[in-house]
């Protein structure tokens, strides 16, 4: 992990610096060209991290006035715990910085946040096929062992 590595919050004058890493993000995912979201949809994103009546929330990873990686997570109720619970959606690190422990520093930031504000739980989901991931996450973190489906509307 780089040693001058910071965790903070996003600035409004993040957006051009915070913008390659989400299309990255979305890139890896397979939303891009044809099926890249619609702008609106990254700009209401971006909105959000900034409004305090949303429970979406955002970090980024900054070192040497470049950053270098993303999360982004959300709180919401759960019908197994009177506490909060915190799913962070978002993670990703740009190519040319991984590997050097940034994912894992954002990761246990949210779980820092998510501890402070009393939440039950952070939990993620990542795609089978994504092996370098989930051996990080295997690391960190206890498999759930849950699937996840989905009906799309």
């Amino acid at each position: 992990m780089p040693t001058d590595l910071l965790i903070r919050a996003p600035v409004q004058g993040d957006f051009d610096r915070w913008l390659p890493l989400w299309q990255g993000y979305n890139e890896f995912y397979g939303r891009s060209g044809t099926t890249a979201l619609p702008s609106d949809v990254t700009s209401a994103t971006w909105v959000r991290f900034f409004d305090p009546d949303q429970p979406v929330h955002a970090l980024v990873a900054e070192a040497e006035g470049e950053l270098l990686g993303l999360v982004h997570y959300l709180y919401h109720r759960s019908t197994t715990s009177i506490a909060d619970i915190c799913y962070l959606q978002d993670l990703f690190t740009a190519e040319a910085a991984r590997g050097r422990g940034i994912a894992s520093a954002l990761i246990l930031r949210v779980a820092e946040e998510a501890r402070e504000v009393g939440a039950a739980r952070v939990y993620w989901q990542t795609h089978e096929t994504n092996h370098t991931a989930r051996r990080l996450y295997d690391a960190i973190a206890e498999r759930s062992g849950f699937l996840v489906y989905r009906i799309m509307l």
